[in-house]
């Protein structure tokens, strides 16, 4: 039995919610997400809210239970809220800029890389060592996000690197003499 699944996702005021055939639309001040509906799962739209609740009792329907009510909470979250993920760059020379849909690094390479920011998101560098990604996707925020993680992971000695604002890096002891 799913405690998430249990819950119905509340639908918060100026976010309307549609079911047309096998697709769940979501649409808010912050535009339009829709995902596709499993049919292990049933999804109710109540006054106020969405019930997602399993179709039969067989082990499969009760694996997507949880998950698929998160997924609906993450498409009325991205239209009301959005999701925002913030990058930290710490290293000599290091830096980033936003020049309008592409965000340009200097990490250390022999040559700029160059990444092209997708429809939907929008890449903010509030400082050349700070890249701030938000969107109303939650997929498309922490892909992006990771993907420009990828070309400098923070390395444990030094900590230089680009990471997650809040992240962690276990740092190791250098060489001893």
């Amino acid at each position: 039995m799913s405690r998430i699944g249990k819950k119905p996702v509340t639908i918060p005021s100026g976010v309307t919610a549609n079911i047309e055939g096998a697709v769940l639309s979501v649409k808010g001040p912050k535009g339009t997400l829709s995902m596709p509906m499993r049919d292990e799962i049933t999804y109710v739209l109540e006054d106020g809210g969405i019930s997602v609740n399993p179709a039969n009792d067989t082990k499969r329907a009760r694996a997507f239970w949880g998950m698929q009510r998160t997924l609906v909470q993450n498409l009325i979250t991205g239209v009301s809220d959005g999701f925002t993920k913030k990058l930290l760059i710490t290293g000599v020379g290091y830096r980033a800029a936003a020049q309008g849909r592409k965000l340009n690094l200097k990490l250390g390479y022999s040559h700029d890389v160059n990444i092209d920011v997708p429809e939907g998101i929008e890449v903010k560098t509030p400082d050349n060592t700070t890249v701030e990604i938000s969107g109303s996707d939650k997929q498309k925020v922490g892909q992006l996000a990771a993907e420009i993680r990828q070309w400098r992971k923070p390395e444990p000695y030094k900590g230089k690197g680009i990471k997650y604002d809040g992240e962690f890096i276990f740092r190791k002891e250098g060489k001893k003499k």
